[in-house]
């Protein structure tokens, strides 16, 4: 990993400002936004949530970053979880608003006791990205794995709250990705490289549902940029929400741009907005965010200070 840049500083700081510019407009239909489109922050809306405010998504990405500072540990994880679930533990405001309703269920699982190997839901209707919007911080951990050991450990963590194949998977795919751009490649290598790599595996791998890799076909077949808008959902079904991250990211040309086109697909923005901007500020540097959208965001200072913690701690681990 290059350390001319603090690329996890500029990852984080992408996904909160994603976050947060789509946050005020969650479950807005694309029509609504194509009268009215976001192009910068707004306060109130659908949470009725400051300016600059970052949804679970960002506390719970912030948490197994601060987990990682301490080593890959699935217990000291969920830990945190029910730390912030149970006493706010890195809210923005110091109160929770919201909570998806898989994450939420896991938590009071393992709260009573219950293991993180069963505590997330596997059934069919369990397949929101409720674990794809948290595993960001992951990637920064598995680059020097082997295949075999990212996957278990992306599987680990997303079955924590949602174990269903199909969210492990978009994980996977996503953690892929990002591992591609962190190590320099340009876009469409980036893509190729990961498709190669995902789809590898899943040859390697025939206990895995055959169902389930079809219904990704667009990403790992094709080339969702290949797409036109109006072929893209962007709905909180894991499927959808990584279509919708993905295209934003290859259909545009700078972080801003990323980010509002995300946003502006409707439906989940926060959550597309959030996972496109970590691409995005990999892809074209930290220093490409507007600056007036990072500083509005609540606990800036906190998250600068987790986001070296969490560097430091990786430049250490390459060390020994």
């Amino acid at each position: 990993m290059s350390m001319s840049r603090n690329l996890v500083r500029d990852a984080i700081f992408g996904f909160a400002v994603g976050d947060a510019l789509g946050l005020p407009v969650e479950y807005k239909s694309r029509s609504v936004l194509k009268n009215d489109p976001v192009v910068g922050m707004r306060q109130n809306g659908t949470h009725s949530q400051p300016a600059g405010t970052w949804s679970d998504d960002s506390s719970l990405s912030f948490i197994f970053m601060e987990s990682l500072c301490n080593g890959y540990n699935v217990k000291d994880f969920c830990k945190k979880l029910t730390d912030f679930y149970f006493r706010n533990y890195w809210t923005p405001h110091g109160k929770l608003f919201h909570l998806e309703t898989s994450t939420k269920n896991a938590i009071e699982r393992l709260n009573r006791g219950v293991s993180p190997e069963e505590s997330g839901d596997f059934e069919d209707y369990a397949t929101g990205n409720g674990a794809l919007m948290r595993i960001l911080p992951l990637a920064f951990d598995v680059l020097e794995d082997d295949v075999e050991n990212r996957y278990k450990k992306i599987k680990e963590i997303s079955s924590i709250t949602h174990s269903n194949q199909k969210s492990v998977l978009a994980c996977f795919i996503y953690i892929e990705f990002c591992i591609q751009l962190i190590n320099g490649n340009n876009k469409l290598m980036a893509y190729k490289k990961m498709q190669d790599k995902v789809n590898e595996f899943i040859r390697n791998h025939e206990e895995l549902n055959k169902k389930v890799i079809a219904d990704y076909d667009r990403i790992l077949k094709n080339s969702i940029s290949t797409y036109y808008e109006s072929e893209i959902k962007a709905s909180c079904y894991v499927i959808h929400s990584l279509e919708a991250v993905l295209w934003s990211f290859m259909k545009s040309r700078s972080y801003t741009e990323c980010v509002l086109k995300a946003v502006n697909l409707g439906e989940d923005t926060d959550t597309n907005a959030a996972l496109s901007g970590a691409l995005a500020a990999i892809f074209y540097g930290g220093d490409k965010i507007p600056e007036e959208w990072i500083n509005v965001l609540p606990k800036k200072k906190e998250i600068e200070e987790l986001a070296f913690r969490y560097q430091d701690t990786l430049v250490q681990s390459a060390q020994v």
